[in-house]
C-alpha cells in the first residue's frame, strides 16, 4: 500500500470541514489533521489529531501538521462579518492566504481551496469579486499543485441556516435537473459530496494549477474510482 497522503485541514469546523472529517473516518490512504480555533466534536471512529490554536499562531500548527496537502474550507459569510468588508477579508482573504504561505513554508506540495461558482476578480458583488481575488494570489504562490474547487449552493446541515437558505436546500435539488451544458457549474452539491472529491484531488500527482466546476468535480470522483479498481485487481491478482 501506498503511503497515506498528509491533509491538513484549515476550516475544520465548517460544513465541508466537518464532512471531510466524516469521510477520512476509516480510510488508510489518508492521514489527517485539523487546526481549530477551539476543540471538536468527531465523529464516531475518528483516527486525527486535532491542533487547537489561535489563528495568529496556525502558522506553527501547520508546521507541526507535516502536510502533503493542506485544504482550505475557512470562509465566513456576510452576516456573520457584520456586513463589514474588512471583517469579511480577514478571514476570506487574508488568513486564507496565510494559511497557504505557511503550509507552502512547511512543505506541502498541494493546496485546495473550495471557493465559489462565479468567482472573478471582475466580479461585481462582493463575495465573488474576493474569492476571486484569492485564487489569483494563489496561482501565484508556487506550488506544485493548486486546486480551486468551485461549487454551487453547498447543501447539508449548518448551524446557522437562514430562511432563504432553507428554501433553496429543498429546492436546489429539483433546480439541479435543469441545470445542463453550460449552466451545469451552477448545480448545488452536497458537503460530504465535495469532502470525497477533495480527498479524490489529494491523491492527484499532475502538476499545475486545475480549476473544478461541478463537471470536471464528477470527473475526479470518476478518476479515482478507476484507480481505486485498478489497485483492487492488481491486490487480488
Amino acid at each position: 500500500m501506498s503511503k497515506a497522503v498528509r491533509i491538513c485541514l484549515v476550516g475544520a469546523s465548517g460544513l465541508v470541514g466537518s464532512a471531510l472529517i466524516r469521510a477520512a473516518v476509516g480510510r488508510r490512504d489518508v492521514r489527517l489533521v485539523a487546526i481549530a480555533r477551539r476543540e471538536l466534536d468527531l465523529p464516531p471512529g475518528a483516527r486525527m489529531e486535532v491542533l487547537v490554536a489561535d489563528p495568529a499562531n496556525w502558522g506553527d500548527a501547520i508546521a507541526a501538521a507535516r502536510p502533503d496537502t493542506v485544504v482550505n474550507c475557512l470562509g465566513t459569510t456576510w452576516k456573520q462579518a457584520g456586513e463589514d468588508e474588512a471583517v469579511f477579508r480577514a478571514v476570506d482573504q487574508d488568513l486564507v492566504l496565510a494559511c497557504a504561505k505557511w503550509g507552502q513554508e512547511a512543505g506541502a506540495r498541494q493546496f485546495i481551496s473550495v471557493s465559489s461558482v462565479g468567482a472573478a476578480i471582475s466580479a461585481k458583488q462582493f463575495y465573488l469579486r474576493v474569492k476571486g481575488e484569492v485564487e489569483t494570489t494563489l496561482g501565484k504562490l508556487g506550488y506544485n499543485r493548486l486546486d480551486i474547487l468551485r461549487p454551487g449552493l453547498l447543501r447539508g446541515s449548518r448551524r446557522e441556516l437562514r430562511p432563504a437558505e432553507r428554501i433553496g436546500q429543498v429546492v436546489a435539488p429539483l433546480a439541479d435537473l435543469f441545470l445542463r451544458g453550460g449552466l451545469a457549474r451552477y448545480r448545488s452539491v452536497r458537503a460530504d459530496w465535495l469532502a470525497e472529491v477533495i480527498l479524490a484531488l489529494a491523491h492527484e500527482k499532475a502538476r499545475g494549477r486545475f480549476v473544478h466546476e461541478h463537471e470536471a468535480m464528477e470527473r475526479a470522483l470518476k478518476r479515482q474510482a478507476y484507480h481505486a479498481s485498478i489497485a483492487q485487481a492488481q491486490a487480488v491478482d
